[in-house]
């Protein structure tokens, strides 16, 4: 197999990739999405078992270039067809899409779908360097304002064009919300990788939108991208279940080479969320990050980037000595052990709180199981952030 090619000047090209319903295989996808990153290409995963619907809301909130389906229950021709004609009728027709199936979607199944308005279809024994060099030559465009767009694509556009130009200010706020009034509450959650960050956040949105039944959460989830390709595999969409709900707007951000655990573009865009004003509470995920990462500039002279900060650890943590050197528990807002679930877990809250203890700053810890899908860690949590934002429900 050829080596990955060195990525173009510019923005990645952005693919969202996906399994429709009853369909759980994902080896096939799984194979492809770390060959379109290490192509340089981003990668955003939503899982296997996914709806037409949800894969037409993710590709519409993270702006993608493309649509990539694996299938292989049996059902493309109706699902490759629901797919194209839902982006069609929400007004994003400009995202194509394309698929495989191995031996599942024949030549003449592939005629019918390409008609129906599927891009191409990609057979078992495709070379894999023919594909990323195909996907990288008919999908890649250059991201520009469009009009046309509305409501979640407006925004999304919004936020891509500062991805690609970070040192740009965000665009005015007219361009996507008719210069709604700012009302949003921000905070960004960061802790180390595996501390269960993003079902933790998903966990909080399903409080948000069961205490809120009208207003609005966004997600921004930041991920690593590779130094080497500069690609990157954003799957933090897999974790977010109730991301589903039409009331809730996820975008993926890659790093992109920035070392501060977030991407350079988050800062403009938590302004464009804001100024949006869609949006009654903002999650930032930064980056996993390490012990003395300050994502969201809680110290020193910058202005924050958030109004409140969670940090979030799990009982394995390595011990006393690794709980000293943290420097975000000495200003975060929030403070959650994760995982209480783990046999650990009794020693590490003790040890957690008499490290908070040592702060002087009355800050409480949350023990939460976020894997639990009705945790009363997670409720305290919740309403402990829901009370500071002033958030009226």
């Amino acid at each position: 197999m050829a080596a990955a090619k060195t990525p173009r000047p510019g923005a990645p090209l952005r693919i969202l990739t996906a399994v429709p319903v009853c369909d759980g295989h994902d080896s096939a996808v799984t194979t492809i999405n770390i060959e379109l990153a290490r192509h340089g290409l981003e990668v955003i995963y939503l899982g296997y078992h996914q709806s037409a619907s949800a894969i037409v809301r993710a590709a519409i909130q993270d702006d993608v270039n493309v649509v990539g389906l694996s299938s292989y229950n049996g059902g493309h021709i109706v699902f490759f067809k629901e797919v194209v004609e839902q982006l069609k009728k929400s007004g994003n027709a400009d995202i194509p899409v394309f698929g495989g199936g191995g031996g599942t979607i024949t030549p003449a199944d592939a005629r019918v779908m390409q008609r129906q308005g599927t891009d191409r279809i990609y057979f078992a024994g495709t070379p894999l360097d023919r594909m990323m060099a195909e996907i990288k030559r008919d999908y890649a465009r250059a991201a520009k304002a469009n009009p046309k767009f509305k409501g979640d694509r407006a925004i999304a556009r919004a936020i891509t064009i500062v991805e690609s130009n970070p040192t740009r200010s965000s665009l005015p706020a007219t361009r996507y919300s008719n210069g709604a009034k700012c009302r949003s509450y921000v905070v960004g959650v960061a802790g180390p990788g595996g501390a269960g960050k993003s079902t933790l956040i998903d966990e909080l949105t399903s409080r948000f939108l069961k205490s809120n039944p009208t207003g609005r959460i966004a997600l921004l989830a930041n991920d690593p991208s590779h130094p080497d390709s500069g690609g990157a595999i954003l799957g933090d969409r897999v974790s977010a279940i109730y991301a589903q709900d039409d009331r809730v707007f996820f975008r993926s951000l890659a790093t992109r080479g920035s070392l501060t655990g977030l991407s350079a573009a988050a800062p403009a865009a938590i302004d464009i969320l804001k100024t949006s004003g869609e949006f009654d509470l903002i999650l930032v995920e930064s980056v996993g990050v390490g012990q003395e990462s300050d994502p969201f500039r809680t110290f020193g002279a910058c202005p924050k980037l958030v109004d409140a900060t969670l940090f979030v650890l799990p009982p394995h943590y390595g011990g006393l000595i690794q709980l000293q050197k943290i420097a975000l528990l000495n200003g975060a807002d929030f403070v959650a052990l994760n995982k209480c679930d783990h046999p650990m877990a009794h020693t590490a809250k003790a040890e957690l709180q008499a490290r908070l203890n040592q702060n002087g700053k009355g800050q409480t810890l949350h023990p939460t199981t976020a894997a639990k899908h009705f945790d009363p860690g997670v409720d305290a949590l919740f309403a402990a952030i829901a009370k500071l934002a002033g958030l009226d429900f």
